[in-house]
Order: C-alpha cells, then structure tokens, then sequence
C-alpha cells in the first residue's frame, strides 16, 4: 500500500479519487438505464422478460417469476443446518437491536383547545432488491428485510436476479424466508427497479426501494426517486482503520484487506500517528496475500484506492476521519472510548482490537447497510425510521383559532396569500 504523511494536500488529492467511484460519475450509462426503466414503465411483463433473457439468459414467465414454496424448503434442505442456525442467530440480533428503534405516535392536548401530535405509520409496501452477480449476500437480505419487519411494513416483495437455470442461491433464500420477506420474484438489475417502481403484471409496484447493486441498479434506483422512495444511492464499500502505536499490526493488516476483497473499487486506508506500525502493517499485508484466495481482487483495490496516512499526531488523525467520513471506522488506540467522542463523521463505528469490521457485516446486529463516499456526514444507517412516515396532527377548537386568527390572518396577508387569510376569517363572519 502506498505510505503518505498526512497533509492537506494529501487529503484532498485522496478524497479527489474516492468520489471518482460514486455512482455519480458514471453518467455515460444513464441514458441506458432511462431506456429500460421506460420499457418497463410502457411495456410492463414483456420488457421484464425479454431483458431477463438478453442479461440474465433466463426464459422468464408468468408462471415462473414467483419463487414458491417448495423451492424455499428446497433451499433450506441443500444448506448446512448449522449454517441455517447462525441466520436465525443474527437475524435475532439484528431484530433485538433495531426494536430499540421504535418510536410511538404521541399527541399532546393543552387547556386551550389545541392538539397537535405525530402520527407514525409504516410504509404499506417495500422493494427489495438483492443482487446475484460475482457473490451472493444472505446478510444484506437480513439487513434490509428485518428492520422493515420491525418497522411494521405490510408486504415486503424481493427481487433478485435467477442466474441462466432460473435457481436462487439457496442462501439468499432461507435469509429472505428467515426475515419474513412476503414475495420473492426472479428479476434483477435495471429491470427489476423499474418493476418494483412502477408496477407490472407481474411484480407489485412498491412505496419504497431498498437494496444493493451494480452501477445500472443504483443509476436506476436514482432516476426513479420520486416515483418511489429509495434507501441510498450506495457506492463502493470502504473501511478506515485509526491506529496509535498500541495496535497489532497483524490485526489492522487483515482488517483492511476483509474490506478490499469486496471488489476492485473498494477503499481500505489506514491512518496512523506511528510510521513504525505503517510499516508493520504493510509488510503483513504482503503475508497475507500470499494465501488469500482474492488476492487479485485486493490487489487491485489496495493499488486505485488503499492508503496507509501518518500523521502527526492523535488529533490530526481525527480530522482525518472526519473529513474523510468512511463507511466503516475502526478505532484501534489506547483508548477507543475517549477517541469516538471526538469522531463525528463515519457510518458504522467499531471499537478495539476484538471488534473487526465483519462483525457489524454479519452478526452483532446493527445495520451494515451504510453512507457510503463520504455521505455519512448527512445520512445514517439503514434504521427503522427508513420504513416508517409520519404524519402531523392539528386539531384547534373554535375558541383557540378565534384567540390566534388576527395573527394568522396578518401572516397571510404579508405573503399575499389573501385565500389562506380568508380562509381563517369566514369562521369569524355574522352569516
């Protein structure tokens, strides 16, 4: 990895080629992905099945899109029962931890005849998309799925891509079932947002669009916000590890290339008060890829988009992370509590050496859906506030809108909306 003392130069240049790898960037594959969504939008199921057989080599039908039953219990059959034990485990965790998330309705009602409250409701019907491609994610069916549940969602509807023979990783499905996911249809990339957006004969169309996937599905979860609600716009995954000279070079090494496996994109950057662990680090990543069957993979990575940054000290390594705002923050110092209080900006905070960035992906139970690109400056977490709305409450007695009529009418009038002021006025005219 490339060894940089930490300037403002340096920073900048870096956070120059991270954004390079925002969905944003890639505008030349817009007017594709338009293209689909509005066959999709005109021509519903024939659109959905002819790309299905153009990308995925799938004969898609009417009869086949929906994934029964039977082919669930199929899936449950062909995994290993302890396997199927650690979903159940982690979608309890994940559960336990997003139930503290719930927010009740409230209303407030004053002597003076006035009511004002919050209404929260679930959203009636969520999509989400699961991708298929180069792996399968059991854990993101999890993520998304469990929390909507939690939530109170009526009617959750998953798409995921079937691959030539039209089979579903059976690890995507015991996840979906486990998570309480309501329908499940083989449909994947562009095609299936733009299904789930807008409906076809086929797939139900959705309040909302929850999910990962390649370029053509957050371009096509992009362009159709605003028909529909959608979580992010995610792009690559990336980790920063924050380390003193108290931290095991060993541990920091491998921490960083969990990361870099995801794909080429990905970003692993360490940054660091102690130029002897940089060091360090760099030599037992060249261990490691010795025996790492996605060597090629982080290579690749670590080469575009890792990082290893000494700074000078503790405090410049904070604004560091700060300003770099990663998806995944490590905190490996002498004392990890008293370093978050001073980290603002990051999606998913782990603290100590015996808590890896893979137990947030996998296990503990906080969503490992994150802001990624440096958006976790302004976004959060996929949480249970993402598959809820809230509507606001008013009710006002004759007696309290008389005291306050004048004033609103005076509002009004100063905007030159003289309808909104008469509107309060007529309720106080002799008839």
């Amino acid at each position: 990895m490339k060894i940089v003392n930490l300037t403002p130069d340096s920073i900048a240049e870096i956070q120059s080629a991270l954004l390079k790898r925002s969905p944003a960037q890639y505008t030349e594959y817009e007017s594709k992905v338009n293209e689909i969504l509005a066959n999709i939008r005109e021509n519903g199921d024939k659109a959905l099945f002819d790309y299905t057989a153009k990308f995925d080599g799938f004969n898609l039908t009417p009869e086949n899109i929906k994934v029964t039953r039977a082919e669930i219990d199929e899936a449950y059959a062909k995994l290993d029962a302890q396997y199927i034990e650690v979903l159940k485990e982690a979608a309890a965790n994940i559960r336990g931890f997003h139930e503290k998330q719930l927010r009740n309705s409230w209303f407030e009602t004053k002597p003076d005849g006035t009511l004002l409250g919050m209404k929260i409701t679930a959203i009636e019907r969520l999509g989400v998309y699961v991708p298929g491609g180069k792996a399968a994610y059991p854990s993101s069916v999890l993520m998304n799925i469990v929390p909507a549940k939690v939530a109170g969602v009526d009617r959750i509807i998953m798409c995921t891509p079937p691959g030539k023979t039209g089979v579903i990783d059976p690890g995507t499905l015991v996840a979906a079932d486990i998570a309480g996911a309501d329908e499940i249809y083989r449909a994947g990339g562009a095609q299936a947002i733009g299904a789930m957006a807008f409906g076809t004969e086929s797939i139900p169309k959705v309040y909302k669009i929850s999910g990962p996937g390649n370029i053509f599905v957050a371009l096509a979860k992009k362009a159709v916000y605003g028909f529909v609600s959608i979580d992010s716009i995610a792009g690559p995954s990336e980790v920063m590890v924050l380390a003193d000279e108290t931290a095991n070079a060993h541990y920091v090494a491998a921490d960083l290339l969990s990361q870099a496996e995801h794909d080429e994109l990905a970003s692993a950057i360490l940054v660091t008060t102690d130029k002897n662990l940089a060091d360090k680090v760099n030599e037992e990543i060249e261990e490691y890829l010795k025996t790492l069957s996605r060597a090629d993979i982080i290579r690749k990575s670590l080469d575009n988009y890792g990082y290893i940054l000494v700074a000078s000290n503790l405090d410049e390594a904070i604004e560091t992370v700060n300003t770099v705002a990663s998806e995944h923050l490590e905190i490996l110092t002498a004392n990890p509590f008293e370093v978050m209080t001073k980290v603002r900006n990051a999606g998913a905070i782990f603290l100590g050496e015996y808590s890896s960035e893979p137990l947030g992906d996998y296990f503990a139970g906080p969503n490992h859906i994150l802001p990624t690109n440096g958006t976790a400056r302004f976004f959060s977490p996929v949480n249970v506030d993402d598959f809820i709305k809230k509507s606001s409450v008013i009710y006002y007695s004759k007696e309290a809108l008389k005291r306050d009529s004048d004033k609103i009418q005076l509002f009004a009038n100063n905007e030159g909306l003289t309808a909104h002021a008469n509107s309060i006025k007529v309720r106080f005219e002799d008839k």
